[in-house]
């Protein structure tokens, strides 16, 4: 502890539902992108619901409470709708849907400066039951966890020292803008009700963050997601970018890119500095550069907005299969087409911090500053303007 501390954010906006009953895995095998066949006591699932056309309804990181009692974390905005949606499909299925938003407490925990706390999961998707709350590790840089607890249990004491455990008894409130900074910086997308329904699978990048398992049995939108991952037509991608004045977006605005290029707010946090840092869905960049599948990993892969965004060349095209699409070698090899300059753009443009394959910048973990130039940001100097 004596290297860094922690900070805790009450994640209020999130809300839970229940899916309990002997086919509850089954259940969402069908309505989910990713694989339940993972999901245990020890590892968490991120996954989409889609509707028929491949939009993404909603994004859910699914935790297992038990055997056939399943918890699905979304935006509480859309909790209600989700669980109606959801409970369209139940049929003669032994399972049941419900909002339990009121009944669950979720905090979220940053670790500053520090790796790993012993008593948490460590690595990202992994999760550990603490007494009656449940741990899920989603990020490494730095790490980060929800905290996922009932409010009965809460009532009587604080959800941020479960029991046995008394590491968080000394940390320090964050506001929620910290933890949105945190996943703008990671990549991570999140849907909220003016955005549901807005965007292919691909273009919130959930194939990158592992949302998508494209070894498992059908479910709805799987077609189109499916035709999108193999025949590589995704000329959208999610990007990160930083206005260049103050301004204030929020999910769901639109924009146009001095290029003429048009874009959708998926997430979006205001500095201090009144200046907006936001991850949106826009047309890649159409420059391309020739690559090999075999190109080894490069210092470029740091200042790659949209992973696995790039179309690779035609030569790079005859060397990608269905059995290799998704693997890190092959990963690496589209990261490197995406060229140094991105053309333009109008705004700052940052890199994701995580990447598959990417490398890891040296020093302590610390909580991203709001203060210009602490993101190592490439600067491009046109005008940024809105319509």
């Amino acid at each position: 502890m004596n290297a860094g501390h922690l900070q805790t954010v009450e994640l209020d906006d999130l809300g839970a539902l229940r899916i309990a009953g002997a086919d509850a895995a089954r259940f969402l095998q069908g309505q989910l992108s990713n694989d339940l066949g993972r999901l245990s006591a020890e590892r968490s699932l991120l996954g989409g619901l889609h509707n028929p056309q491949g939009r993404t309804v909603a994004l859910l990181r699914i935790v297992q409470l038990a055997p056939g009692d399943l918890l699905a974390l979304l935006p509480r905005e859309l909790a209600a709708a989700v669980a109606a949606r959801l409970s369209k499909y139940v049929l003669r299925a032994k399972v049941k849907v419900t909002d339990e938003s009121q009944s669950w407490r979720i905090t979220g925990v940053v670790a500053c400066g520090l790796s790993a706390l012993a008593v948490y999961p460590a690595a990202t998707g992994e999760q550990r039951r603490l007494g009656e709350r449940v741990v899920v590790c989603v990020g490494d840089q730095p790490a980060r966890w929800l905290l996922i607890a009932p409010v009965e249990s809460t009532q009587a004491g604080d959800v941020s020292a479960p029991q046995g455990d008394d590491v968080l008894a000394h940390s320090m409130p964050a506001k929620r803008e910290i933890w949105r900074e945190l996943d703008i910086i990671a990549g991570l997308p999140q849907v909220y009700g003016a955005t549901s329904e807005e965007f292919v699978a691909q273009m919130l990048n959930l194939d990158v963050v592992g949302a998508i398992a494209f070894d498992k049995g059908c479910y709805t939108g799987q077609e189109v997601i499916a035709r999108a991952h193999y025949r590589g037509r995704v000329k959208r991608r999610l990007q990160r970018f930083r206005s260049r004045r103050p301004i204030d977006l929020k999910p769901g605005d639109v924009g146009e890119l001095a290029d003429g290029r048009a874009f959708k707010v998926v997430e979006a946090v205001c500095l201090e500095d009144g200046r907006c840092e936001f991850l949106a869905v826009a047309p890649l960049p159409s420059a391309e550069t020739e690559l090999s599948a075999a190109t080894p990993p490069d210092a470029v892969l740091e200042r790659v907005s949209a992973p696995l965004g790039a179309r690779p060349s035609p030569a790079a095209a005859a060397a990608l299969t269905r059995s290799n699409v998704g693997a890190p070698a092959t990963g690496a090899a589209l990261h490197s087409s995406m060229p140094a300059d991105l053309a333009t753009t109008g705004a700052f443009w940052a890199p994701f911090a995580t990447s598959p394959g990417a490398p890891r910048r040296a020093g302590a973990e610390t909580l991203p500053s709001s203060r210009p130039g602490e993101h190592d940001l490439e600067q491009l100097d046109l005008p940024y303007a809105l319509p």
